[in-house]
């Protein structure tokens, strides 16, 4: 699917039919989407690399016990992450569902793993299935979610979503994320106590209304899921809230001083706690009307400050 902007997170799920058809023209010479041509990103060179038992993986060392499990061959480049205490780990996210992510975190871990999840979107969620000890929020978004989804699924494997090759034996056709139990409902302020390691949810509503950032205020770093990552953030969606999201975001930059490692859920996984409150400033000139923005595809407009994007509803006089 084409990006927005070259190696960016692509635009997705109204705009599948369009873009399908767009990238097939686009691409028809070369069997290399756009958007992966950039790759791999350079950011990644100054991180350890850690062999991986899936190819369809590419696993980084980003802090110690903490793992990015990254998914370079599909356009989300979604980043799932593995974080180990003395008795146990915890996953968050567990991604696309097209490669075998258990697979790869018990080769990382053999203490038990839970699952958490940053939100209930498809590109999150798709390994659950695998794991016997998956928290949720306890939203009706959630529950809704965890019956699993056909059309999305499929949405993330049409012609120009997949860069390289697909697993060995993966049935694209029948490609859709699997339903999965949750087994304890979590809410905003609990702890998750790995054995040395205490992870807080921080709820962060906006993008979807199960939205939660994972905190570890010894080792100051903050899981930001997709309320932050280095490209276009999703605020088009029918579940996004931008009050919510906007009161989230502030919630997240008073932590700054706490922080010293932010890890987002797409494309590369770490930054620095400054993108926090200039986050806050980017997104309070886009609501004061101080940014002009561009024309996205069908009914959406990117806004572009300070480094910073936001994919949004096109404004009545844009449509």
């Amino acid at each position: 699917m084409v990006s927005i902007k070259p190696s960016f997170r692509k635009a997705h799920a109204g705009v599948i039919l369009w873009t399908a058809w767009l990238t097939s023209a686009l691409f028809a010479q070369s069997d290399i989407p756009g958007w992966c041509r950039p790759l791999p990103r350079v950011q990644y060179k100054g991180l350890k690399r850690i062999p991986a038992a899936d190819a369809w993986f590419e696993v980084y060392r980003v802090a110690p016990g903490v793992f990015a499990i990254y998914e370079p061959h599909q356009s989300e480049e979604t980043i799932s992450y593995l974080i180990a205490g003395e008795n146990a780990a915890l996953l968050f996210d567990t991604g696309m569902g097209i490669g075998d992510i258990r697979k790869v975190t018990t080769e990382l871990t053999k203490l038990p793993i839970v699952v958490l999840n940053s939100h209930t979107h498809n590109d999150h969620v798709g390994g659950n299935w695998q794991f016997d000890s998956v928290y949720g929020m306890d939203t009706a978004f959630t529950r809704a979610n965890a019956r699993g989804s056909r059309d999305d699924a499929q949405a993330e494997v049409a012609p120009g979503e997949i860069c390289g090759e697909l697993p060995r034996g993966f049935d694209r056709k029948a490609y859709a994320t699997k339903a999965w139990n949750v087994k304890t409902y979590k809410h905003d302020g609990d702890r998750i106590d790995l054995g040395g390691r205490s992870l807080e949810i921080v709820a962060t509503p906006g993008h979807t209304p199960d939205a939660v950032c994972l905190l570890d205020r010894e080792h100051g770093l903050l899981f930001t899921g997709d309320t932050y990552y280095p490209a276009p953030i999703w605020l088009f969606r029918p579940e996004t809230d931008l009050d919510a999201y906007d009161a989230s975001i502030g919630r997240l930059a008073a932590l700054e001083p706490k922080i010293r490692i932010v890890l987002g859920a797409h494309n590369i996984p770490v930054a620095p706690p400054s993108v926090l409150p200039r986050l806050v400033s980017a997104f309070e000139a886009v609501r004061a009307g101080k940014v002009p923005p561009a024309p996205a595809s069908f009914g959406k407009v990117l806004y572009n400050v300070d480094g910073f994007s936001f994919l949004m509803r096109a404004p009545p006089s844009e449509l």
